[in-house]
């Protein structure tokens, strides 16, 4: 066999979805590349075996949603810190959104990015860019430009483009390219000033409420202009049955239209917020039980095609505060594998559904050559003990912030091996 010394990952269960593959076998690397799938009878001359002892042999995950704060909020999360937090998670790469200080709205910024990944980074790093410069809403940022030096896809992500002429003409521009416009699909007058989920909880605990209908009317808009223009739209971090709804109608008319959502969305209701939990502050906020399922039924039949953690690292003063003063978002690298694991244990998805979820289906979308395990492709590979038991804790946690709800939680499942390009990142 033509190669140089490599790695023989053995006796595991391969997990693959455009292969649709769920078997027991073997993979074998070899100078980064993934050289065998399956029975594997030959090997190279010193090449290292490892007894993976019935653990699953997946495509890297990967998330395409993931805030690393560096440039300009460094405390937050780093490049190097947030890639480390992702192999911990079992992720080989990574879309990072491009509200930074200064904004990813030009080729320098996003090149430096990559330039910073490149030193750094145990996981890959995508820069998705500005739809709009300064994410003011107001002028298009040069899509081919930024394409070239490196975008995978545009956004302004944490904001809306509130203007809906602005998303025609960026849904329009984006067309020439062929590229992915990530819609934040919120109606902002809508917002308000709201902090949590409109409804009953809200009223109790006293806190300005976001209605659902927020979402609905935004991804509404979005899919409308995007059926219009015929230009690929990915609606972010769904959290509402009826923003699910919008999605599967448009996708049954034909729309060019991609949707996530987050474990969160399908781990949590607002019922996380009580006791004013700023850990359980997001945007959009955590909603309903019926949602929840709504959730889940989406992931089930089709209708949502990714899962990303809209990893928002904040300080323990941006947290930890009054609720109405504190920052939305929490991290959630290294909590995603074992939340959508509990899916695959109560028989919403199987093995290879989160496969296509986290990896196949993310890779496809942003158009990045991964997600798959078949020979000649780059050795991104993550090995998961579906049923390891953990808790997450502070001390253990490889992000720089530890703004998480599920502080303190028993967890199952967990990435016990990371591969990037056939060398191990993470044990």
């Amino acid at each position: 066999m033509a190669g140089g010394p490599g790695l023989l990952l053995k006796n595991g269960r391969i997990v693959d979805a455009f292969s649709e593959r769920y078997i027991r076998g073997d993979c074998l690397i070899v100078d980064g590349i993934i050289q065998d799938v399956g029975e594997v009878r030959e090997r190279p001359r010193g090449c290292v075996a490892i007894d993976v002892q019935g653990h699953w042999i997946c495509p890297g995950l990967i998330d395409m949603h993931v805030h690393l704060r560096e440039p300009g909020e460094e405390y937050k999360e780093t490049i190097k810190s947030g890639t480390r937090a992702a192999a911990a998670g079992g992720m080989t790469g990574v879309a990072c959104m491009p509200n930074t200080r200064p904004v990813n709205d030009s080729a320098p910024v996003t090149r430096m990015i990559l330039d910073r990944a490149g030193e750094a980074a145990t996981a890959r790093v995508w820069p998705v860019a500005a739809i709009t410069r300064g994410l003011e809403g107001e002028e298009l940022t040069e899509f081919g430009e930024l394409l070239e030096n490196g975008a995978v896809a545009f956004s302004d992500d944490g904001l809306p483009v509130r203007d809906a002429a602005m998303m025609r003409l960026a849904l329009d521009y984006a067309r020439n390219f062929d590229a992915l416009i990530i819609s934040h699909s919120e109606e902002p007058d809508l917002v308000s000033g709201g902090v949590m989920n409109e409804g009953r909880v809200s009223t109790r605990l006293g806190l300005r409420g976001v209605p659902a209908a927020a979402e609905h009317i935004a991804i509404f808009r979005d899919v409308a202009i995007a059926e219009l223009t015929g230009s690929r739209l990915h609606v972010a971090h769904v959290s509402t049955a009826g923003g699910v709804e919008i999605i599967r109608q448009a996708k049954a008319r034909g729309v060019r239209v991609t949707a996530e959502t987050a474990p969160h969305y399908f781990s949590l209701t607002e019922e996380a917020v009580d006791g004013y939990n700023t850990f359980a502050k997001m945007n959009p906020p955590l909603r309903t039980e019926s949602d929840r399922l709504a959730i889940i039924e989406g992931l089930r039949d089709g209708t949502l095609d990714v899962i990303a953690t809209d990893h928002a690292p904040h300080s323990t003063l941006e947290k930890e505060c009054e609720f109405a003063l504190a920052m939305n978002g929490i991290i959630g690298l290294e909590t995603a594998l074992p939340l959508t694991l509990e899916l695959v244990r109560q028989g919403h998805i199987s093995p290879v559904d989160l496969v296509r979820l986290m990896s196949a289906a993310p890779a496809e979308i942003l158009g990045v050559p991964h997600g798959r395990l078949e020979k000649g492709r780059a050795a991104d590979i993550t090995v998961i003990d579906p049923d390891r038991e953990w808790t997450v804790a502070r001390e253990t946690l490889e992000s720089r912030s530890h703004n998480s709800p599920f502080l303190g939680k028993k967890m199952r499942g967990r990435a016990v091996m990371t591969i990037l390009d056939g060398k191990i990142v993470n044990i």
